[in-house]
């Protein structure tokens, strides 16, 4: 049999204070609410509750009956205020096992026998009875009694934590530790919903294979459309005639020269009859306005044909400078004699591209 507990001088005090109160008036327990387990309970109700419980764990230990450890009569657990504002729920389940445990009496030790070999050290020590357990729930019920009477301690410091860990973070290791900025707070949750997406793909897969391997499969060809359709954003802005610049023209394009210039040429060239002059003149006016638009990156190194090929195949202006790339390919490259009817049409060709032009960026320069 193990030694009976060893109970404090404060302890003792208190449960022998609790003993003559007990003698001169008796305590009872504060009924619970119907529906609750526990209720709200002030350090004195607490202590009452407390005393009411130790005469409780006496009497059964006396009569050891159904009557005496009936566990009903314990009460509910008590919600007890606690020195950090917070209220604190003592629970009495420990205690209501043991009563019911307790109606029924310890068995006699076996006898030893005579050609019994002693235990050996090593051997666990046998359990305890129910009538030590009893004692050490008296013992327990006693030191909780005595702590609501004494001073509540006070919060340690942690001065020798705290200049431990101020040496730690002076270290090199945490010099250029710096806070989480927003980004990493965005790019953080971000990992987190792809964590987590791909958990659920796992979990589903876990179930049923091809609902995982569709989810999957959709995931990667949504991320396969996006990328196609920011290249197809990507090489649209590419093209120059979206997004029309204002800067000057290459010393080398067609647009370092005015258009004007070039129509005036072209004029001058008609009025003495050089129509292949003329036509040539004409062109160039209408691929110097053009490229003045930023149509096209400014290349002078280009063919009639390149200038060609750089219109998008619904743009408007494609088919009248097809008509005057050929007139001009026609007379300038291949040679062949131009009339005053040839040079008319190329002039109206190149007006009109000079007007859309215009129209296109908001008025004539």
């Amino acid at each position: 049999m193990t030694a009976r507990p060893v109970l404090s001088v404060a302890a003792l005090a208190v449960f022998m204070a609790a003993a003559q109160a007990r003698a001169v008036t008796p305590l009872a327990i504060a009924p619970a609410p119907p529906d609750s387990r526990w209720r709200e309970a002030s350090l004195d109700e607490y202590r009452q509750h407390l005393l009411a419980l130790t005469t409780l764990v006496e009497a059964c230990t006396a009569a050891r009956d159904a009557k005496s450890c009936d566990p009903t009569q314990v009460g509910p657990d008590d919600r007890v205020p606690s020195p950090n504002a917070d209220r604190r729920l003592i629970r009495y389940g420990w205690l209501r096992v043991l009563l019911a445990k307790a109606e029924e009496k310890d068995e006699p030790a076996p006898k030893p026998e005579a050609n019994a070999q002693p235990a050996s050290q090593d051997a666990p020590p046998p359990p305890p009875t129910t009538t030590e357990l009893l004692q050490a729930a008296n013992a327990r019920l006693a030191a909780d009694l005595a702590q609501t009477t004494s001073p509540p301690a006070a919060a340690p410091s942690h001065t020798e934590q705290r200049f431990a860990m101020t040496a730690v973070l002076a270290g090199r290791d945490f010099r250029n530790l710096e806070e989480p900025t927003a980004r990493d707070a965005a790019l953080e949750r971000l990992n987190n919903w792809l964590n987590w997406i791909f958990q659920g793909a796992s979990k589903l897969r876990a179930r049923s294979k091809w609902v995982g391997r569709l989810v999957v499969a959709s995931f990667i060809l949504a991320i396969c459309v996006a990328l196609v359709w920011s290249l197809i954003r990507l090489e649209r802005r590419w093209r120059v005639r979206l997004v029309p610049d204002e800067t000057l023209a290459a010393p080398n394009s067609a647009a370092a020269r005015d258009w004007q210039l070039w129509l005036n040429d072209a004029r001058r060239a008609a009025a003495t009859g050089a129509w292949r002059n003329a036509i040539h003149c004409a062109y160039w006016a209408s691929i110097s306005r053009l490229e003045a638009r930023r149509l096209w990156p400014a290349d002078r190194a280009r063919t009639p044909r390149e200038y060609l090929a750089l219109l998008s195949s619904d743009d408007p202006r494609r088919p009248g400078l097809a008509t005057l790339t050929r007139s001009f390919e026609r007379t300038w490259y291949g040679a062949r004699p131009a009339a005053e009817a040839d040079y008319r049409r190329a002039e109206e060709l190149a007006a009109a591209l000079i007007s859309s032009a215009s129209a296109r960026s908001g008025g004539a320069e």
